[in-house]
């Protein structure tokens, strides 16, 4: 299967990592590290509905933008609003299986608008 064929998950990389009160805010680098590390997997088994192999991306910003990919994991940091990045990458996915993790409402509704599917952060904790 080409990478252009592929399903994409879209990871709110800061929206995920704040679901869940387990000290992130003092290491938001090392939180953002640790999750796209548990998104590896999840590049080759599916997720969210979506059987794999996916492309998986995680979209971070402020002082996790230096975060950087690995295999399996493409890592695109904001340099503005992550919100707005995410609505252009799911944009950008037209036409393929595309679904978007956030618990995040009104990014929720902006991704719709591109024919994207949500999922909430539990998908990927």
């Amino acid at each position: 299967m080409t990478e252009d064929a592929r399903a994409v998950l879209i990871v709110d990389g800061a929206n995920v990592v704040g679901s869940v009160p387990d000290g992130w805010w003092r290491d938001r680098h090392g939180a953002a590290e640790r999750l796209r590390d548990r998104l590896v997997p999840l590049a080759g088994s599916g997720a969210a509905g979506l059987p794999g192999p996916l492309e998986v991306v995680l979209v971070v910003e402020g002082r996790a933008r230096d975060v950087a990919a690995v295999p399996g994991v493409r890592v695109e940091a904001a340099s503005g609003s992550g919100d707005d990045l995410i609505v252009e990458l799911a944009a950008r996915a037209a036409g393929r299986r595309c679904v978007v993790v956030t618990a995040d409402r009104e990014l929720r509704r902006r991704v719709e608008a591109h024919g994207a599917q949500c999922a909430g952060p539990r998908t990927v904790r």
